[in-house]
C-alpha cells in the first residue's frame, strides 16, 4: 500500500503547528548556513615569516651590491617565505537560539507539507535483513528519487537493510534536522513520528496550556 499526502488539514489535526505567512525564511537561512558552518573543519594553515623554517641570516650586505635591501629570508615577497594574512585554524560555528532553531524547523516543515511533499504510513519496518527488500518497501510508498524517511525507531534489520541505499536516508523524529527536511524530493514519516514532529513544532507555551 503506497503512502498518503499529509495534507494541511491533516497536519493540523495532528497538531503540527504550521506556519501560514511569510514568517521563518530568515529563520531556515540562518540555521542552515550554522549547519553548514558547523562542519567545516577550519584546519587551513599557513606559515608566517615568523614561522618558516629559513636562516635568520641577513642574506647580503646592506650596502654596496647594488640590491634593494634585504634582512631575511623568510620574507613574503620572496619565494618559500612566510604568507601575510594567511587563514589559520579557526572555529566557524555560529551561535543560534532554541527559539530560532524551532522557528526554522516549523517553516522548513510547513512548506513541505503546504507543497505536498510529506507522505505518511503506518509503520516502516522490512521482515529480513536484504537491500533488496528495504528497496521494494520503499519502491511501494513512493517513486521518488530522494526520499528522507523518517521514525520514531528503527529496529536493526531495518536499519542494515537501508544503510547502503543512497537515494533514502533515515532519521528519527527527535533528530531530524532543518536542512534534512529542504533536502529531499520526498519525506515519508510513520504515524509515531508524526506525533513526535508535532512535538518538535510547538512552542513550549502551548505545551503548557495544553497539559
Amino acid at each position: 500500500m503506497s503512502a498518503k499526502v499529509l495534507t494541511k488539514a491533516a497536519a493540523k489535526e495532528a497538531r503540527i503547528d504550521i506556519i501560514e505567512d511569510g514568517r521563518g525564511s530568515q529563520a531556515v537561512h540562518d540555521v542552515v548556513v550554522a549547519m553548514r558552518a558547523a562542519r567545516r573543519s577550519g584546519s587551513a594553515n599557513t606559515k608566517t615569516k615568523a614561522e618558516v623554517d629559513l636562516s635568520g641570516a641577513k642574506p647580503w650586505r646592506q650596502k654596496g651590491t647594488g640590491r634593494a635591501r634585504a634582512g631575511y629570508k623568510s620574507s613574503p615577497i620572496w619565494r618559500g617565505g612566510g604568507v601575510v594574512f594567511g587563514p589559520k585554524p579557526r572555529d566557524y560555528s555560529k551561535k543560534i537560539s532554541k527559539s530560532l532553531r524551532r522557528l526554522a524547523f516549523r517553516k522548513a516543515l510547513s512548506e513541505r507539507i503546504k507543497s505536498g511533499d510529506v507522505l505518511t504510513t503506518e509503520k516502516f519496518a522490512v521482515s529480513e535483513l536484504k537491500t533488496k527488500a528495504f528497496v521494494a518497501l520503499v519502491k511501494k510508498q513512493t517513486d521518488a528519487r530522494k526520499v528522507l524517511l523518517i521514525s520514531d525507531t528503527f529496529d536493526q534489520t531495518t536499519l542494515k537493510s537501508g544503510r547502503n541505499v543512497k537515494r533514502v536516508t533515515l532519521a528519527t523524529a527527535s533528530d531530524v534536522n532543518t536542512e534534512q527536511l529542504l533536502a529531499f524530493e520526498k519525506i515519508l514519516v510513520t504515524q509515531k513520528a508524526l506525533e513526535q514532529l508535532a512535538d518538535r513544532t510547538r512552542s513550549p507555551r502551548s505545551h503548557q496550556t495544553t497539559e
